[in-house]
């Protein structure tokens, strides 16, 4: 039964929730809704408002939906980090608990996957002129220019490092270590799936930013460390794999 269900239902959605109780059930609504999604996991990231009731709530009544909360608040990438661990479905994306990206585009996002066209697959904001609400300059400017960066260290050419939407096969994301608590998972991963030789593919979605005054959390501060990231994670840490054998003689490759 299991197996059957995973064929038909083959995706699991990571959502990331932080003070989200004005969105996270539609959103969690929306995403139940669309086919491909057997397995639904909000991690809640010590929340002060309504959001872990409502997903609790939530939770008693759909066994596809699973909650898990963090003690104290550690940032998007700890809830990543949660979240990818206890995916079990074949295909993985990350969802975010707001309304600034479409769930109907989970297919154009894990099709690449399913067909074995990739290992990863981003879903890019900026690869054709798709539908979305105007994007402030600044932070437009900024994504571009933390996506160049990005391609000139790893190598890799994509147009928009910084996109929520990346899935994964769910072996791949479960054997990558993530570090980074913040924002900073964005240029970590992307660094360390070049590292791999994965093969990355990209679509066009659409997108619908919110302001800051409608709930949006990131800031100039993120912006600096994914530059420290991108560093870190794609010159620094590129040849500090190391080689262990362990008792039975059996080689293997960690990172450092």
């Amino acid at each position: 039964m299991i197996m059957s269900e995973s064929l038909e239902r083959p995706l699991t959605v990571v959502i990331p929730a932080y003070n989200e109780e004005k969105t996270v059930e539609q959103v969690i609504h929306t995403v139940l809704a669309i086919p491909l999604v057997g397995e639904v996991v909000v991690v809640n990231d010590y929340s002060t408002d309504d959001t872990a009731k409502i997903v609790e709530r939530m939770a008693e009544v759909e066994p596809r939906l699973s909650f898990y909360s963090h003690g104290i608040n550690q940032g998007k990438g700890a809830a990543l980090r949660t979240g990818f661990q206890k995916a079990t479905l074949p295909y993985v994306i990350i969802q975010d608990a707001d309304l600034e990206y479409d769930p109907q585009e989970f297919e154009l996002v894990v099709r690449p996957l399913i067909n074995d066209v990739c290992d990863v697959c981003y879903g890019s904001r900026y690869l054709k002129n798709n539908p979305r609400r105007v994007l402030q300059f600044w932070h437009t400017m900024g994504n571009r220019f933390l996506t160049t960066l990005s391609n000139m260290v790893t190598n890799l050419h994509v147009t928009d490092m910084e996109t929520c939407y990346k899935a994964f096969k769910r072996e791949v994301i479960q054997n990558i270590k993530i570090e980074e608590n913040r924002f900073g998972f964005e240029p970590e991963i992307t660094a360390k799936i070049a590292r791999r030789h994965l093969r990355v593919s990209e679509v066009a979605i659409s997108y619908f930013p919110r302001s800051v005054d409608e709930g949006k959390h990131i800031g100039w501060k993120d912006g600096v460390r994914a530059i420290w990231c991108i560093f870190k994670y794609g010159f620094w840490r590129r040849n500090r794999n190391v080689m262990i054998v362990d008792d039975n003689n059996k080689m293997s490759i960690s990172e450092r």
